[in-house]
């Protein structure tokens, strides 16, 4: 059993996610939810400064709760698809998904997932990191019938590029190469890394600074 973490740590995670919370808990990282006033921006040619841009919004835009510390972290992350050059984000209809999903069909694609952790010190923010995660996923191929099943489950509502690997699109993957975690939502191995940097040992549960 993992040791429990000092109690001046607090991670704030800005965003609604239940993937993100999941895999959060999955890992045993304590944290708290709170609303981001931030807007995304959409669109533009390079898809890893989009969604490094979007969680560094998300981060900056949340809204703290009273009485934060000094040392508290808060946590930002965006994902898209990117397929053929073209990103692919979250679907506005099942129209929309339905051509998502024939695009996916028999090809490979990549998720990328930007990710922001602030550090507030006592005047605000103290540091702030920024990067992004790239996983490489490829699906077989989709019959008609199957893309119809799937819109049909609703699985697809509010995912980036129409689609949610930990569900019952599993079954469309033939290969994945990178941070599975990073097609879920968010890239467990670089949100540690960036705590580390920051001054936390999420596994050791010790501030190192």
């Amino acid at each position: 059993m993992l040791p429990n973490p000092p109690h001046d740590f607090r991670l704030l995670l800005a965003s609604s996610s239940p993937r993100r919370r999941e895999l959060l808990a999955a890992a045993e990282i304590p944290f708290e939810t709170v609303p981001s006033e931030a807007e995304e921006a959409m669109g533009g040619s390079d898809p890893r400064r989009l969604v490094e841009h979007n969680a560094l919004a998300k981060a900056r835009g949340a809204r703290l709760p009273g009485g934060t510390r000094e040392g508290t972290f808060v946590l930002g992350a965006d994902t898209v698809v990117v397929e053929g050059g073209s990103i692919l984000g979250k679907p506005a209809d099942a129209d929309e998904a339905a051509d998502m999903l024939r695009r996916l069909s028999g090809a490979e694609h990549h998720v990328v997932t930007g990710v922001a952790l602030l550090r507030v010190g006592a005047g605000g923010t103290a540091r702030e990191l920024v990067g992004a995660s790239v996983t490489a996923v490829r699906f077989r191929r989709l019959s008609g019938a199957e893309i119809e099943a799937y819109l049909a489950s609703d699985e697809w509502r509010g995912k980036a590029g129409a689609y949610a690997i930990q569900g019952l699109a599993s079954l469309f993957v033939q290969g994945i190469e990178g941070d599975h975690s990073n097609v879920v939502g968010l890239p467990l191995s670089l949100v540690g890394e960036m705590l580390r940097a920051a001054g936390f040992d999420p596994v050791r549960r010790v501030w190192l600074s």
